[in-house]
């Protein structure tokens, strides 16, 4: 027995050396510059006086911004190019690229006749993951159009990035499927609490109409509420729905996905519109929520305070009612209409007599030769589905102001229909036009597209 026991301790002690030599092995595997995991849990007890925080966030300000944009000046062009040949639905100019940066001699023929490892050794790809302004901190940044009509929203520790022209219109028309023909049932105004009712009583139902007035209250949000680690110089009543998501559309606000850890691996995420939720069966751009429902709570519960609800419970979390609020929300959202598309017919394609050349030629490179159509099927130009794009092949896993970019796994596709209308592109707002959408996919999916190809490609999605 005596030596039985020997045995088993040393048994035991092989094993566990065996373990750490396992893991020392896979702490080696992985890439130097990859940051030290820290906690999931943000702290809940601060102990410095919340006017010292906002000096040294006030302070820092500038260098953080400048850091930023600095990154942004080397990987685009900002300089404003729009087209007023076709607009946003309610007249915006569209903004015209490529923007992206390419290398010095380089042309995207030459890139895309590339492979991914030389692309990836050369260090050429010119669409990397797009960082938050101030990834170590993240949280929700308003544009400066929305500010103006929204002071509340003004962060003290940092701005919004892109450019206004990069940007959807603000306000943007809403269209409801319950009233096709009366247009933009906004008039042209935002939708807040102080206009709604006077706007929609006698449009909705009571369900709807209780469901668009939750929609526009301000909740406690993790950068917006009344604690002393809040991220406005005022206390507030937090942050609506329709604060990103304005008049059921988006004003391109950004934030960070709240369900990956730790902070330098989380995602930025660009605010998706909410026209035709009706038909979209996916919610969320990598958590695949399965109704309109789950997202509505899921918002509320967890992803207003970074997917942390220990942190909710201190700045005041918003537990809907599943069977009245939830549904009340759910039944309004599912009213929000696409834009009028007038060159497409009932099945979603073009019509014929009233098409250019151009688009009836991007059309068929959509549903052939570019392979759109296997992701983005007409009518919706969705197959509510994740695919993985394997953008990782393309670059090395690094430290990027904050964001350390890696492989980011599925995505869901995004309904294309009102595609023009929703400025910045990918989950993370890192192709700012139509034509950086077509370049990144051209190189992604090596569909070795013409210039004439990729130009009424994009004349085609403009219509859609």
């Amino acid at each position: 027995m005596k030596r039985f026991g020997k045995a088993a301790v040393v048994m035991g002690a092989v094993l566990l050396l065996a373990w750490g030599a396992a893991q020392s092995a896979e702490k080696a595997r992985r890439p130097a510059i990859e940051p030290k995991w820290e906690s999931s849990y943000s702290p809940v007890v601060v102990t410095e006086p919340f006017e010292e925080t906002m000096r040294k966030d006030i302070a820092a300000k500038p260098e953080r911004m400048k850091r930023h944009m600095d990154l942004l000046q080397s990987r685009y062009d900002l300089s404003r190019k729009v087209t007023d040949e076709v607009t946003m639905s309610g007249g915006k100019p569209i903004p015209v690229g490529p923007t992206a940066r390419l290398k010095e001699g380089l042309t995207w023929e030459r890139l895309a006749a590339m492979t991914p490892e030389e692309i990836r050794e050369k260090g050429l790809f010119p669409y990397l993951p797009l960082p938050h302004p101030v990834h170590e901190v993240g949280g929700m940044v308003f544009p400066d159009m929305v500010l103006k009509e929204l002071p509340r929203l003004k962060r003290f520790d940092m701005d919004f990035d892109l450019p206004e022209w990069f940007l959807p219109e603000f306000p943007a028309p809403m269209y409801l499927t319950t009233h096709k023909g009366m247009g933009d049932v906004s008039q042209g105004q935002i939708v807040t609490i102080d206009n709604h009712f006077e706007l929609f009583n006698g449009l909705l139902n009571p369900k709807q109409l209780e469901g668009l007035r939750l929609l526009v209250t301000q909740f406690p949000q993790q950068q917006f509420n009344a604690t002393e680690d809040r991220k406005s110089e005022a206390p507030s009543l937090g942050v609506t729905c329709f604060d990103c998501h304005a008049n059921g559309h988006t004003n391109a606000a950004t934030h960070l996905v709240g369900d990956i850890r730790p902070q330098s691996h989380r995602s930025r995420l660009d605010t998706p519109s909410l026209r035709g939720v009706n038909i979209q069966r996916l919610f969320g751009s990598q958590r695949a929520l399965k109704s309109v429902e789950d997202f509505t709570e899921f918002e509320q519960r967890a992803a207003y305070f970074d997917g942390d609800p220990v942190i909710a419970t201190k700045k005041g979390a918003n537990i809907l009612e599943r069977g009245s609020q939830v549904h009340f929300m759910a039944e309004f959202q599912a009213l929000l209409d696409f834009p009028p598309a007038p060159k497409l017919d009932v099945f979603g394609r073009l019509k014929k007599d009233a098409a250019t050349e151009s688009e009836l030629r991007g059309e068929a490179v959509f549903f052939d030769k570019g392979r759109c159509a296997e992701c983005h099927p007409a009518p919706y130009y969705t197959d509510n589905s994740m695919y993985d794009l394997q953008v990782e092949q393309f670059y090395a896993p690094q430290l990027i102001n904050g964001q350390y970019i890696r492989a980011e796994g599925p995505i869901k596709t995004f309904t294309l229909r009102g595609i023009k209308d929703s400025p910045p592109y990918l989950h993370d707002g890192r192709l700012l036009t139509l034509e950086d959408t077509v370049e990144f996919f051209n190189l992604v999916l090596d569909l070795k597209l013409t210039p004439q190809e990729k130009k009424d490609l994009v004349a085609f999605m403009r219509q859609l």
